[in-house]
């Protein structure tokens, strides 16, 4: 199958490349990880674990610039996850979001953004790291899932690290809400972790019933049949410890 490119279709709706990665904080090879990002050709960068501590803003616009994209919201101000766009998206509204911090644990947060593609197609989109902790994780799907619910908007896309597979409370949960990509549209392969070792689903992109799904899994490397142009198995493995997810979604127009 071959991946769908962005595009504006007459009547105003909107095909949307959206690219989630957990980055592990740009501590492993950063310029594999740019050019990862650059072969995919997102439209919408949904980052988790962005670098959030000294000068976290320095290694953003690092990573912004070295992957054609422009810094939307998140990083330490979401405590990990992070917004960046292509200049095809007009930021209409953006929200950092911290959540309710158990003692002992990471504390965690959404970075989320309303965006409109051409006159009229609007995509809310928010980023997330759910907790390692069972308990903790049910109850940020929950505290999600109210927020996709306030937006009172049908185009929702949520993308991140769920550090759960797919059989597990809380990700059962959020996909009898939302749409799993990889269920509804399957493209490409389906585990993020690890890179040396694909055996499980963690990462995922959910999105409304109104969002179509036209594609969304592990971008495969060049090498392989049906592969991105540009996107080597070597830089998949140094980037960071976990694979991309890339989904191609129609956005209707008019909301």
């Amino acid at each position: 199958m071959q991946l769908p490119s962005s595009r504006t279709e007459p009547g105003g709706a909107a095909v949307v490349r959206l690219l989630s990665y957990n980055i592990r904080s740009m501590r492993d090879d950063r310029h594999a990880l740019a050019r990862v990002v650059r072969a995919c050709a997102p439209d919408v960068l949904c980052v988790q674990e962005a670098p959030r501590f000294f000068r976290w803003r320095k290694h953003a616009a690092w990573l912004a610039r070295s992957t054609d994209l422009v810094y939307v919201t998140g990083g330490a101000t979401a405590c990990g996850p992070m917004i960046l766009t292509s200049l095809r998206a007009t930021v209409e509204e953006t929200e950092d979001l911290l959540l309710p911090r158990t003692p002992g644990l990471h504390q965690r947060g959404f970075a989320t953004a309303r965006l409109r593609f051409g006159p009229s197609a609007r995509l809310s989109v928010l980023s997330c790291h759910l907790s390692l902790a069972s308990a903790e994780r049910r109850a940020q799907t929950g505290l999600l899932l109210d927020r996709v619910r306030d937006w009172g908007g049908r185009y929702t896309v949520v993308a991140g690290d769920l550090n759960e597979r797919p059989h597990g409370r809380s990700y059962r949960r959020l996909a009898r809400s939302l749409q799993d990509g990889w269920t509804v549209s399957p493209w490409g392969g389906e585990h993020t972790s690890t890179p040396s070792d694909p055996h499980q689903r963690i990462d995922a992109v959910l999105a409304t019933e109104a969002v179509q799904v036209l594609a969304c899994g592990v971008p495969r490397p060049e090498s392989e049949p049906g592969g991105l142009p540009g996107l080597t198995d070597t830089d998949l493995r140094a980037a960071t410890d976990h694979l991309p997810v890339l989904a191609v979604l129609r956005v209707p127009a008019g909301q």
